[in-house]
């Protein structure tokens, strides 16, 4: 039904930056909030940054002041730019939204396979 695809993760050496991208698709009626998560290993999921429909947005405490998360809904795609990148940073960064289905009329949350973040030290 609704597919979301994430681009622009790698390797970088701290200090450095990445743009992390992700494009929704599909039978979308609307999307109210997207949003990034990110998974290190042996660790559990966890919010980086959300943002509303009208650009209300939330950081978790460890990525405020150095992330900045922002959409563009005529193209149903979210960003994550990614400043003063630490090797704590490192994880896999899903994205996640939560959308009106078309036709059905429903709300559901779908994620992205994950993209790869590295930072080396």
């Amino acid at each position: 039904q609704v597919q979301l695809v994430e681009s622009g993760g790698g390797l970088v050496q701290a200090g450095g930056s990445l743009r992390l991208s992700c494009a929704a698709s599909g039978s979308i009626f609307r999307i109210n909030t997207m949003g990034w998560y990110r998974q290190a290993p042996g660790k559990q999921r966890e919010l980086v940054a959300h943002i509303s429909r009208f650009d209300t947005t939330n950081y978790a405490n460890s990525v405020k002041g150095r992330f900045t998360i922002s959409r563009d809904n005529a193209k149903n795609t979210v960003y994550l730019q990614m400043n003063s990148l630490q090797p704590e940073d490192t994880a896999v960064y899903y994205c996640n939204a939560n959308v009106v289905v078309s036709g059905m009329m429903k709300v559901n949350d779908y994620w992205g396979q994950g993209t790869q973040v590295t930072v080396s030290s």
